[in-house]
């Protein structure tokens, strides 16, 4: 089913809709959690509270990309999990992604306050849309989806090595460009 089918459903508040998106969206939202939470149960949790996210957003809300809608809500509904999660146990592989991007980014509190006025995302996406489209995908897999450094080299048909310079580079320029934008670091 087509992704304006499934939120005229939403539309019509059908039970369907949900099924619909799991069958067509289920295992992206999965594999969103996944990489950020290792939990089987944690995974299937973020899963269906997606699905309930978006049946209490659908109205008023109308997406305009159901597929990027969708994983924001599973990656929040996952950071969130992760949060709630690192009291007890740590997942190595997204502390690693969280602490290369701390090079980039000031202190949480500039962090918040700039966010919510939409500055820094604003910046962010500008300086993605101006790099070239592997290092985009491979910073966007990296950032966006928590991919590891072995599933990028995977993906990109590339050494760990070569993924790991492109991050650090585009790391790098990243911080430049927020520096430019007077963005304190």
């Amino acid at each position: 089913m087509e992704d304006q089918g499934i939120i005229h459903l939403y539309l019509q508040r059908s039970q369907q809709a949900i099924l619909e998106t799991k069958n067509k969206y289920g295992a992206y939202c999965r594999m969103i959690a996944r990489n950020i939470i290792s939990n089987f149960s944690d995974i299937e949790e973020c899963e269906n509270d997606t699905y309930l996210a978006a049946w209490n957003a659908i109205p008023p809300n109308l997406p305009r990309n159901f597929s990027v809608f969708l994983g924001r809500i599973t990656r929040n509904i996952a950071l969130d999990k992760y949060g709630y999660n690192t009291a007890k146990k740590r997942n190595r592989e997204f502390e690693v992604i969280l602490t290369e991007l701390e090079e980039c980014l000031a202190s949480p509190d500039t962090v918040e306050t700039e966010y919510e006025e939409g500055e820094i995302a604003n910046l962010i996406n500008q300086f993605l849309y101006g790099i070239d489209e592997q290092a985009r995908n491979i910073f966007i897999g990296r950032y966006w989806y928590s991919f590891s450094i072995d599933e990028l080299s995977m993906r990109f048909n590339m050494s760990s090595s070569k993924v790991k310079s492109i991050l650090f580079r585009t790391r790098n320029k990243l911080r430049v460009h927020l520096d430019k934008e007077g963005v304190n670091l």
